[in-house]
């Protein structure tokens, strides 16, 4: 389905019934399409499934999920009928977003409860033939050590879908290949690494940005990294 970026945007009315329209221009499973309209198809499958509940797709999230982790004021950016634009506009300090990623580290628990199914949250960390190093949402370093070079996936992504190629890259090859991120436009990351049990937020301006440099300062690899281009030249 065409990513549709004109849905961030206020001159759709109505996101849902605009996306739910759209029709496929390529076979399932072959082509990685990254965009707002599979989240607005996503957004109306759950509209209709909560109408038994009278509730929102917001109201539910904000129950279900964010007030839970102490998470409020979320603006959902809603269209002109109210539906939430689920695929950006989430504006959180560094350590809600923590929260975020302490519920991914915990596999689903947040103090003692148990949020979301362990088993339902792994759905999301799960690559595709299309795209092997994005889930439902976040991107993966699984393929980092198999010879994968390091994709700077916002210059990819501003490419047109039909050229990107997500085949043989990772986000870092000196990180863990369990790092699991979220990505958000001008090199907003939140990064998880569940063998380390460690949480890493990056917040800051648009500008010059590396996922793998930043990795590598963090984790204590920049060194080894240069040793090896040097070796390597």
């Amino acid at each position: 389905i065409e990513p549709v970026f004109a849905l961030h945007g206020r001159r759709i009315p109505d996101r849902n019934r605009y996306s739910i329209a759209l029709r496929a221009v390529e076979p399932p499973g072959e082509s990685f399409m990254y965009g707002p309209s599979e989240l607005q198809i996503f957004s109306e499958v759950l509209r209709r499934k909560l109408l038994r509940r009278h509730l929102t797709p917001q109201e539910y999230l904000q129950r279900r999920i964010l007030s839970p982790l102490g998470i409020y004021g979320v603006d959902f950016r809603e269209d002109t009928v109210g539906h939430p634009l689920l695929a950006s506009g989430f504006k959180l300090s560094a350590r809600e977003w923590a929260q975020i990623g302490i519920l991914i580290l915990n596999e689903g628990k947040y103090g003692h409860r148990q949020i979301v199914p362990s088993g339902m949250l792994d759905e999301l960390f799960r690559g595709s033939s299309a795209n092997p190093i994005f889930g439902m949402g976040f991107w993966l370093n699984r393929t980092a050590g198999d010879g994968a070079s390091e994709v700077d996936v916002e210059k990819m992504l501003d490419i047109p879908w039909e050229r990107q190629y997500w085949h043989h890259v990772c986000l870092c090859r000196d990180a863990p290949r369990d790092l699991i991120a979220a990505i958000g436009s001008g090199y907003q990351r939140v990064f998880v690494i569940p063998s380390m049990d460690l949480i890493i937020v990056r917040q800051g301006r648009d500008g010059p940005f590396s996922d793998a440099t930043f990795l590598r300062i963090i984790l204590g690899k920049e060194t080894v990294h240069r040793s090896r281009l040097a070796v390597s030249g």
